[in-house]
């Protein structure tokens, strides 16, 4: 049989019995064929939990044939078919001691003395003693040496991807090989355009794994050149791509434009992990995608009891953090809410907190559940679980607490405790209030001055009684007068100033954060006269009298402005 015809065979096996059955037909085969078919059985059996019917595989007498053969021609074998073997014994968990392996072990180091062997062979012997030793092998280290003997510029790029994936796979430990990465880094710019999908996703994961923070050039020049290969890319490497990108804060205009064009039409065939992941990088980035969330949500309904716990949540949340609800809203948050009900149980205690929190951050209250997330035993798993009760998570129950009362005021359920209670939603780190731009501040500030005459009449960063900071308040007297900051009789209504910059905003847009809506709902059930200052319209103004005009005209529309 032809190579390529017995690889494209041996691929299309999706079990161990398949592979077994496919060699068995096979009259001659090479060495390295051989040693193939053991490496992708290995990758059929595997699970989180290991070999998944292990006598199945090393009991089947077609195996056994193999590692006799393996065994016993060891010296005859190539230098590919060696350590493809080797590597393929280590993952199927073959016993170290085993005079199979004791040969070939042997038999590599002997190669290894010998002289050079090609990258592709060191890099695959390399992650078999790994896998057999760890990374303080006195024979890996002999694999080092060579590998960094060779000039990478000579490499290809499945050359290159494949030194990636061994370092990654626990050579470079406490950051050894650094000098061999900065190069390797530098070199695989120079070679981006030539590089695959898989080996796009598995370099930009490595580069994760090594935490590379350095290499942000290479990062963004593989996320320039992963925008033609969005189409091509398989589930599995569409989600290491996704993560790397989160991982190094990366985002680029044309790659989101490729996303949009090619998740829409693949949401209902795609892996449930691929969709997650796809949801999270928007959110993550803050780019509010309608093609991809319209898709998502509609294939979110028929493909829900197929979805985990985690899917579920990092699916849905993003609605609710880029404030959008889908035209199939209806239907996406009353199947959300039969979830709930059937599965309650099985979510982690955060994660159901994230999912609700995040509902009513675009009015979809989950009242049915709160009673439950309020009982002392949800607070207590809550508290059992990871980072505990920190402050993040106290801020959600407190404004999940004060969402139930503004705005369900028929809930009748048990009340969340004081002491689980937090008295600023403004955290350091992630928080549930976006603080104000400095330098728009100012700006504003200045207009502000200009137009009431004195610093005196208006208070900048006021934390309120119920949580939230406000960029500027403004009092007014029944009359409309305004009152001096420090005034607390007689007032008659309160003016909450939003100055609003980029980051209360989703990305490259002028559509709201969830956060800052509900903020803005709740002040205005709190009574406040809520003013929007955004930065998109503050930018036009040219000088500190068209300033003035912007700012009495947003603050007080139907009064006539004095001059100072």
């Amino acid at each position: 049989m032809d190579q390529e015809v017995f690889l494209d065979r041996l691929h299309g096996c999706v079990s161990a019995k398949q592979v077994f059955k496919l060699l068995a037909s096979m009259e001659i085969m090479s060495d390295t064929e051989a040693a193939l078919a053991l490496q992708r059985i290995a990758v059929l059996e595997h699970d989180q939990t290991g070999l998944k019917n292990p006598e199945a595989v090393l009991e089947n007498d077609v195996f056994k044939a193999l590692c006799f053969q393996f065994e016993h021609d060891s010296q005859k074998l190539t230098d590919a078919g060696l350590v493809t073997a080797l590597h393929a014994c280590t993952q199927l968990y073959v016993d170290p001691w085993s005079t199979l392996m004791v040969r070939l072990v042997s038999e590599s180091q002997e190669r290894l003395d010998r002289g050079p062997m090609a990258i592709k062979n060191l890099c695959i012997l390399g992650e078999a003693l790994l896998a057999l030793e760890g990374p303080g092998c006195g024979m890996l280290k002999q694999v080092m040496d060579q590998v960094q003997e060779q000039g990478v510029e000579e490499w290809s790029p499945e050359d290159v991807t494949m030194v990636y994936n061994m370092l990654q796979a626990g050579v470079s430990e406490s950051g050894q090989y650094q000098d061999l990465l900065n190069t390797l880094n530098s070199f695989t710019i120079s070679i981006a355009s030539k590089l695959n999908p898989k080996s796009i996703s598995h370099i930009l994961n490595a580069l994760v794994v090594l935490n590379q923070t350095q290499a942000i050039p290479l990062v963004i020049s593989l996320c320039k050149h992963s925008v033609r290969h969005v189409p091509h890319f398989s589930d599995e490497e569409l989600v290491l791509l996704l993560g790397a990108f989160m991982h190094f804060g990366q985002s680029d205009r044309y790659f989101i434009e490729a996303l949009e064009r090619y998740v829409p039409k693949s949401t209902f065939t795609m892996n449930p992990e691929a969709v997650s992941k796809v949801m999270q990088y928007c959110s993550r980035r803050q780019i509010l995608s309608r093609p991809i969330f319209d898709s998502v949500a509609q294939s979110f309904v028929y493909r829900a009891d197929n979805l985990s716990t985690s899917q579920i949540a990092r699916q849905i949340m993003p609605f609710g953090k880029l404030n959008y609800l889908p035209p199939n809203a209806g239907g996406l948050f009353r199947r959300v809410e039969g979830i709930l009900r059937d599965r309650f149980s099985q979510f982690q205690p955060r994660t159901l907190l994230n999912l609700l929190h995040s509902c009513t951050l675009i009015e979809r209250f989950p009242v049915n559940f709160v009673a439950k997330v309020f009982s002392p035993y949800f607070l207590q798993q809550l508290e059992a679980q990871g980072t505990g009760l920190d402050r993040i998570v106290l801020a959600q129950l407190t404004q999940l607490f004060m969402t139930v009362k503004l705005e369900c005021p028929f809930y009748e359920g048990p009340k969340l405790h004081s002491k689980y209670r937090v008295k600023s939603f403004q955290t350091p780190g992630r928080s549930l209030e976006s603080p104000v731009d400095g330098h728009l501040y100012n700006r504003v500030k200045t207009g502000l001055i200009d137009l009431l005459g004195a610093r005196i009449y208006f208070a900048s960063r006021v934390l309120t009684p119920y949580c939230y900071t406000l960029d500027v308040e403004i009092k007014l007297d029944e009359e409309g007068y305004v009152l001096p900051a420090t005034h607390h009789e007689e007032v008659y209504k309160r003016i909450a100033v939003c100055i609003d910059g980029q980051k209360r905003f989703c990305a490259n847009s002028h559509h709201f954060l969830g956060k800052e809506a509900i903020k803005k709902r709740h002040l205005k059930l709190l009574g406040y006269e809520v003013v929007q200052i955004p930065f998109y319209e503050f930018e036009k103004l040219h000088d500190r009298s068209d300033t003035v005009e912007y700012l009495h005209k947003k603050i007080f529309p139907h009064s006539y402005r004095l001059s100072w």
